[in-house]
């Protein structure tokens, strides 16, 4: 069966010229011109994955990628955007995409970025929405939440995502390039501190929420999720 697949573009050649690739490719698409027409389409049919373009009427694609998370959708998202400064970057996924090309781009590419999209996709399953308790902390991968003892943890969708991440392999340690593959897509590079600030956004979190300190840094390698107590 052909995968489905939402393209919202407000420029209609280069929404025209997509379609046609992708039909090609063997996708059935679904095109629409602005945002709210996006919304509109993923609330009234189920999509196997989204490509989005940033900038668009009415609605921008970072609305509709937030909105989209904020109605429980778990497809993969990829952001089309002339913008490519780092601040942009970041601005995209922390609304909820899954992954960030630039235009103009390669068609090649964009097949193997919803390849590789298609294969991190997450399976829904009973396992999949199962709760992950450790120790007083319990997350929640259905509904999205995460509580420290009776207190709910207020979390970004970039917070979230490295907290059940690091969550379903307690003990393990996780690499930076292993986190970034897994939450990001891509490694912004050895210089990045992107990663850093999210893991002290986290800690600031549960630590307000009178959580000890859970998430371990293992220098020059990555972090890990311990127990209550582990050293």
């Amino acid at each position: 069966m052909a995968l489905r697949l939402l393209l919202a573009d407000d420029d209609r050649a280069i929404r025209q010229s997509l379609e046609r690739a992708m039909e090609l490719e063997g996708y059935h698409v679904t095109s629409v011109a602005d945002g709210v027409e996006a919304i509109s389409a993923l609330r009234r049919q189920s999509h196997d994955l989204v490509i989005l373009d940033v900038m668009m009427p009415g609605v921008d694609g970072l609305g509709v990628c937030r909105v989209a998370r904020a109605d429980g959708l778990r497809l993969p998202i990829l952001m089309l955007t002339a913008q490519v400064e780092l601040g942009a970057r970041v601005a995209g996924l922390d609304a909820g995409a899954d992954d960030y090309l630039a235009k103009p781009f390669e068609l090649e590419e964009l097949f193997a970025r919803l390849r590789a999209l298609l294969r991190r996709a997450p399976v829904e399953s009973s396992a999949a929405s199962e709760q992950l308790v450790i120790g007083d902390l319990r997350i929640d991968p259905a509904s999205r939440r995460a509580w420290w003892d009776r207190s709910e943890l207020e979390l970004s969708k970039t917070e979230f995502d490295l907290l059940e991440l690091l969550g379903r392999n307690v003990g393990i340690v996780l690499t930076h390039a292993t986190i970034y593959d897994r939450i990001w897509g891509y490694d912004f590079g050895p210089d990045s501190k992107n990663l850093a600030v999210y893991i002290s956004y986290l800690r600031r979190k549960l630590d307000l929420a009178g959580a000890p300190q859970l998430i371990r840094t293992v220098r020059g390698v990555g972090y890990r999720l311990g127990e209550t107590g582990d050293r």
